[in-house]
């Protein structure tokens, strides 16, 4: 196999763990390259790593949505809902082949100004969010499949996958939804009203956003990347057409991630 390495820290490379995995990869008989700042794979890239935490593996996933890759996270010691496997597991995953491919959802992106589209990166994993980049409260209209919703004032709003369900749609107080789950979830950040609540949709839905605001600027988050844009923009997000390939080692699981995580079920009563 051709395994690429990706990283936001060069020093990752450097850590002992990561000198004995590509040690291990390349003592089975497979190519190993660092693809590292790339914006394409090469030719015949069998897999990408991605290494470090979910910062980095959502960088990573654009490089191998472009190239059509499975992508897998190697976690070094932080939280990793994405990154999730430790390097000395992963060798020997690959090497034996135990592990599985699985589909993750994207959201495709569009953003229009005054009618013109406006160049942004247009797919992200866990989320696109809308949010105030001043001190005034933002106001979202929001069309869902051609019903207006009643607007939402708020610090913003959050479109997540179910990827992202356990990324900042969990922290402005989103449902944990199973990844596999067919579904997109609506989910408004720091609310001014008492009666609003995150919406669970079917992932056929079509989304459009349009913002009011005092301050002349808004933000757009798509994933890991922050955008200022005017506030008379118009976004519309809708699934995309084509899937994350992502890996998954035999024995790993998503219940299994929330209890190692973020501590799932954690009561006296359940210990065993």
């Amino acid at each position: 196999m051709k395994i690429a390495l990706y990283s936001s820290r060069p020093e990752y490379l450097s850590d002992e763990r990561i000198i004995a995995l590509i040690a291990s990869l390349k003592s089975a008989g497979n190519e190993v390259l660092d693809a590292s700042g790339k914006d394409i794979l090469e030719d015949g890239t069998d897999m990408l790593l991605s290494i470090g935490g979910d910062g980095t593996f959502l960088s990573a996933s654009a490089l191998a949505v472009a190239s059509s890759v499975p992508v897998a996270g190697v976690n070094l010691g932080r939280m990793g809902f994405l990154s999730e496997n430790r390097p000395e597991e992963l060798s020997q995953a690959i090497i034996s082949s135990c592990y599985e491919i699985e589909e993750r959802s994207l959201l495709h992106t569009k953003v229009f100004l005054d009618g013109s589209p406006v160049e942004v990166r247009p797919f992200a994993l866990n989320e696109v969010a809308v949010h105030r980049s001043g001190a005034a409260m933002l106001g979202v209209d929001v069309n869902l499949d051609g019903t207006t919703l009643p607007t939402y004032w708020a610090d913003g709003l959050v479109v997540s996958t179910s990827s992202g369900s356990t990324a900042y749609s969990l922290s402005v107080g989103g449902p944990i939804v199973l990844p596999y789950a067919k579904v997109l979830i609506l989910s408004p950040i720091a609310p001014h009203n008492l009666n609003v609540r995150p919406l669970v949709l079917p992932d056929s839905s079509m989304i459009s956003l349009s913002m009011r605001s005092r301050d002349d600027n808004i933000t757009l988050t798509i994933d890991n990347t922050d955008i200022t844009l005017s506030a008379g923009v118009k976004v519309e997000i809708s699934l995309a057409q084509f899937s994350l390939k992502r890996v998954r080692l035999d024995g790993k699981n998503f219940i299994g991630a929330l209890t190692e995580k973020l501590f799932w079920g954690e009561d006296v009563r359940n210990l065993k």
